[in-house]
């Protein structure tokens, strides 16, 4: 598959306007003991809510938060040492399971925010990439994380840690599996127009070498 790449632009964000939702504030602020949340104006929950978080300890605070959002992902020890580790530890880039690090960063984010600094800052990058098909049979199929992948591997500097560790899987070498997980979300624009969500630790504009490229995506095939 033989693919033409642009890059359009990379920026570097701390929070995302929409992870959190309307009711997620509701139902955070009920765990957070404010009761008269659903009579409460919609534009002001945020507020209330980072208020309200402010109230308990912060590993107390981190505890809640990650309970509501990934009690079915961690046991109670797991989070209990997690509402610990995140006070001091980047858990967004650090913690061990990558496809939890999207939940992981936007916890951290809100909690850095109500507690105005005590937990440490992590940044995503949001990269805006036009990626098109050079011949009408290169287009066929979705374009999914390996896709996407594989792609920017060959505009990147062979420092950054992607394509470090991951180059076999980029190259076609080895089965695609662990580097999707580097990827958190990625949203279709228009055609051949993508955002493409991740943390700056695994992408950032400093990591590309090129912006505008072709490049040749080779498939791994068992034997």
């Amino acid at each position: 598959m033989k693919l033409k790449i642009n890059i359009n632009e990379i920026k570097t964000v701390n929070e995302f306007d929409f992870y959190w939702k309307t009711e997620d504030y509701i139902n955070l602020l009920k765990e957070f003991d404010f009761l008269d949340a659903e009579k409460s104006n919609k534009a002001e929950l945020l507020d209330l809510l980072l208020m309200a978080i402010t109230d308990f300890e912060p590993n107390e605070a981190a505890q809640i938060l990650l309970t509501y959002k990934l009690s079915k992902e961690l046991n109670e020890g797991q989070i209990h040492s997690l509402s610990h580790e995140m006070i001091n530890d980047k858990v967004a880039e650090e913690y061990p399971e990558p496809t939890l690090h999207f939940a992981l960063f936007n916890i951290n984010q809100l909690l850095h925010r109500a507690y105005n600094g005590i937990f440490p800052n992590t940044e995503a990058s949001i990269i805006d990439m036009e990626i098109s098909p050079i011949t009408d049979s290169d287009g066929d199929g979705e374009i999914n994380k390996e896709i996407l992948i594989k792609a920017l591997g060959a505009g990147l500097k062979d420092n950054n840690l992607i394509k470090r560790l991951f180059e076999q899987q980029i190259c076609g070498n080895e089965l695609f599996s662990d580097a999707a997980k580097t990827i958190w979300k990625i949203i279709k624009i228009k055609d051949n127009n993508y955002l493409l969500i991740t943390s700056k630790y695994w992408l950032d504009k400093e990591d590309f070498l090129n912006f505008k490229y072709d490049t040749e995506i080779v498939f791994f095939e068992e034997l």
